[in-house]
C-alpha cells in the first residue's frame, strides 16, 4: 500500500532514512499529481536541511527517470555518450564538443537547457539559428542522431517530467542549492536519454552557482557518485569560471565564437583547453580511446582537418537549420544595431574580472532571463572580451558591446568597467582544469 505523501515528509523532515519505494511513490504521485505543490515543497525543505544518504539520493534519481521516457537506442553501432555543465558565462563548449565527439566515431544526443539568471542556456544560442528545432520529433531527434552522431536539442515533456515540477518548486521555494536535489535534476535526464558514459563540467568561482572549488568538488563528487550507482559510468572535471570562458557572451555572438571556433578561424585559448579535455574524458569513458594521448591525437585532428565544423554544418541543416550556415553564419546570425567599444579608462592588466556582473550585463541588454517565461534578446552581448593577464592600453577596448540602443549600451559599458579591475602587475596564472572526479 502507498504511503501518504504527508508520512513521507515527515519522515525526512525528522531526519530519518526513506525506503526506496516510499522515494518512488512518492517521485509517482509528482508525476500524476497526487502530490500537492506544497507537499513537494515541504519535501524539498526537507532534504534541504537533512540531506540525503548516497543510495536514497541514487533512488531519488533513477525514480524521476523512470517517471517518463526512457530512451533506448538498439540500431546504433557505436557508443553513446554526452556531457552536462553546471553553467557559466561566456560557455558555448557544447556547440564545439559535440560535432568533436560524434566525428570520433561517439553518437551525442546532446540534450541541453536555457539559461536562467546570469548563466547562458545552449539552446537559446542554438534558436539564433533560422529554422533549427530546438524541440524536434522523437523521429527526427533518432534520426539526427543515427546520420550525423549529433543533435543538440531540449528537454521533451516525456523526459523526466518529475524533474520539471520539483525545479518549479525548488526555483522559488529557496531550495535550489541542495546538493541531493541538483543531484537527481541533472542526472534524472541524463539517465532518461540512455547513455552508456556521461562526463560533467561543474563550474567553480565567481561566475558559478559554485563559488569555491570546495563546494563544487562536493557537488562533483555527488554527481559521479550517484550517477555511477544509478548504472551509468561518469566521470566529471572541475573547471575555472573567474573570468569568461570564451570571448563572447551573449547568443548569436556565441555561436559565431564557436563557428569561428570550429573552422580554426579563432579559438580563444581558454576555451580551447576545458573542450578538448571534456571531449577526451568523453572519449575515454566511452572506451573509443585508450588513454589520454590517443584521445587528444584524435580531438585535435578530427577539430584541424574540418571533420568537426562538417558534423556541425550537417546537425544545423538535419535540424531544419541552412544547409550554407557554416559558410553564411555572418548573414543568418541577428546582428545587434549598435556595436560599439569599451574603452580602457587606465593602462593596465586586467587583474580580475567579476564574470556574474559580465553575465548580469547580458541579462540587462536582453539577452538572458530572471524567469523561466522571460524573452531573450538573440543579438545582445559582448564579443572581443580581455581575458585575465591582458595587458591594456589607455582606451584601448576591454570588450565590444552589442546592443539595442544607446542608452543599453551605456549601462552595458558602465557594467562592463565596473566588473573589470586593472592592475599595475602580472597576476599568477590559474589554469582553466582545476580538479578531476574520476569514478571509483
Amino acid at each position: 500500500m502507498a504511503q501518504l505523501p504527508q508520512e513521507t515528509v515527515r519522515r525526512k523532515r525528522d531526519g530519518l532514512e526513506l525506503e526506496t519505494e516510499e522515494i518512488a511513490d512518492f517521485i509517482r504521485g509528482v508525476t500524476d499529481d497526487r502530490v500537492t505543490e506544497g507537499q513537494i515543497a515541504a519535501f524539498a525543505m526537507a532534504v534541504f536541511f537533512n540531506g540525503m544518504t548516497r543510495r536514497e539520493a541514487v533512488d531519488l534519481t533513477i525514480a524521476m527517470r523512470d517517471s517518463g521516457d526512457v530512451l533506448t537506442w538498439p540500431d546504433l553501432d557505436r557508443p553513446i555518450a554526452d556531457k552536462h555543465s553546471t553553467g557559466g558565462v561566456g560557455d558555448n563548449v557544447s556547440l564545439m564538443l559535440a560535432p568533436i565527439v560524434a566525428a570520433c566515431g561517439v553518437a551525442v544526443p546532446m540534450i541541453s537547457g536555457r539559461g536562467l539568471g546570469h548563466t547562458g542556456g545552449t539552446l537559446d544560442k542554438m534558436e539564433t539559428i533560422p529554422g533549427y528545432q530546438v524541440v524536434p520529433s522523437n523521429a527526427l531527434f533518432r534520426r539526427t542522431v543515427a546520420d550525423v552522431g549529433c543533435a543538440i536539442i531540449g528537454q521533451t515533456g516525456d523526459l523526466a517530467p518529475a524533474d520539471r515540477r520539483i525545479y518549479g518548486v525548488r526555483d522559488v521555494t529557496a531550495t535550489v542549492e541542495s546538493v541531493p536535489l541538483i543531484t537527481a535534476s541533472i542526472l534524472s535526464k541524463k539517465l532518461a536519454a540512455g547513455l552508456q558514459a556521461l562526463v560533467l563540467d561543474v563550474k567553480a568561482g565567481n561566475g558559478a552557482f559554485m563559488a569555491d572549488v570546495e563546494s563544487a568538488t562536493t557537488l562533483a563528487e555527488s554527481l559521479v557518485a550517484v550517477a555511477n550507482g544509478a548504472g551509468l559510468p561518469t566521470s566529471a572535471i572541475i573547471t575555472n569560471m573567474n573570468e569568461p570562458l570564451a570571448s563572447a557572451a551573449g547568443n548569436a555572438v556565441e555561436v559565431t565564437n564557436a563557428v569561428d571556433f570550429l573552422t580554426g578561424h579563432r579559438q580563444d585559448p581558454r576555451l580551447r583547453e576545458v573542450t578538448l579535455s571534456l571531449a577526451d574524458e568523453m572519449l575515454i569513458s566511452s572506451k573509443v580511446a585508450s588513454d589520454w594521448t590517443a584521445a587528444r591525437h584524435m580531438s585535435q585532428a578530427v577539430l584541424e582537418d574540418g571533420r568537426a565544423a562538417e558534423r556541425f554544418a550537417h546537425m544545423v541543416a538535419a535540424l531544419g537549420g541552412p544547409a550554407d550556415f557554416i559558410e553564411k553564419h555572418a548573414s543568418y546570425l541577428p546582428q545587434a544595431p549598435m556595436i560599439r567599444p569599451v574603452p580602457a579608462p587606465d593602462s593596465g592588466i586586467v587583474g580580475s574580472i567579476d564574470t556574474r556582473g559580465i553575465g548580469l550585463a547580458v541579462v540587462a541588454l536582453g539577452g538572458g532571463r530572471t524567469r523561466p517565461q522571460d524573452n531573450v534578446d538573440p543579438a545582445v552581448g559582448f564579443t572581443d572580451l580581455a581575458g585575465c593577464g591582458a595587458h591594456l592600453s589607455a582606451g584601448e577596448p576591454i570588450a565590444m558591446v552589442h546592443a539595442r540602443d544607446a542608452a543599453a549600451a551605456d549601462a552595458a559599458t558602465h557594467a562592463v568597467l565596473e566588473a573589470y579591475e586593472l592592475v599595475q602587475e602580472q597576476p599568477p596564472e590559474t589554469g582553466s582544469i582545476l580538479l578531476r572526479v574520476e569514478r571509483s
